[in-house]
């Protein structure tokens, strides 16, 4: 049976590393991403770069929060994979949410809607796949969904309640897909990824405060790299990894004992 791995956000950042990961360990992909036309060219190469592994690479550029597009995608992978391949992970690196403060003079605030909004894309759509996923006999036996949390999940940033909430949501859906899937041989873990220089990142105001600050209380004193979360989803694929369930795990270097 071949292997497939089904990344949502895999265009760039913590997606991008993961499909190079996966690919290296002989995964075919499926990778969804939302991008500019502008970019797709530049897009098209990496996934040449990705296929000069030996896999398989899938993509869409469509909105992985709509259920019919996410129909049409399941639909899709499940004739690729014909009967001779079924998905062995799913990863959610979808970062689309409101960075609005919750107060501002002077500009725009965060509303219910925001809230809403980020919600379903950064955490409640993960239950939506992986239902769907499952409804469509797409996984195989043993089967892996990994997410990304960060430091949001407990501490206050400023332009960050929405994603934090997301990200919090995000780690209970986790556990609770750990235990309710489990007699399906579907386990669920969250990476919680040191603070990692990447476009998300960057969209944050005052990033650059975040990136000093982490510097600081990193006991190696450098930032987590891409591919040093990448490895780890690497790790937790493997039949090695299997009693691995329903966990948060740090991925920073110690960052986060600081």
């Amino acid at each position: 049976m071949q292997n497939y791995a089904l990344l949502l956000g895999g265009s760039s950042g913590l997606g991008l590393a993961t499909a190079h990961e996966l690919a290296s360990q002989g995964m075919n992909l499926c990778i969804v991403h939302r991008d500019r036309r502008s970019r797709l060219s530049e897009l098209e190469q990496e996934w040449e770069r990705i296929r000069a592994k030996g896999v398989e690479v899938l993509s869409f550029n469509m909105d992985a929060i709509r259920a019919d597009k996410r129909a049409d995608i399941c639909a899709a992978l499940d004739r690729q994979m014909g009967d001779t391949g079924r998905l062995r992970v799913l990863v959610h690196s979808i970062a689309k949410g409101n960075l609005k403060p919750m107060l501002n003079e002077d500009g725009p605030t965060l509303g219910n809607d925001d809230f809403g909004l980020t919600l379903e894309a950064m955490a409640t759509s993960l239950f939506d796949w992986v239902k769907d996923c499952h409804n469509r006999g797409l996984f195989m036996n043993p089967a892996s969904v990994i997410s990304f949390t960060s430091e949001g999940n407990k501490k206050a940033w400023r332009n960050y309640a929405a994603v934090s909430a997301a990200k919090a949501a995000l780690e209970a859906i986790t556990r609770n897909i750990a235990l309710e899937f489990a007699p399906f041989g579907i386990r669920a873990n969250c990476i919680q990824a040191g603070t990692t220089n990447t476009p998300s990142l960057r969209m944050i105001p005052g990033h650059e405060y975040l990136i000093e600050h982490s510097l600081q209380r990193n006991p190696f004193g450098k930032l987590t790299q891409t591919e040093d979360v990448a490895k780890v989803v690497g790790l937790l694929v493997r039949d090695e990894a299997l009693w691995i369930n329903g966990a948060v795990i740090p991925v920073d270097g110690g960052e986060h004992m600081r």
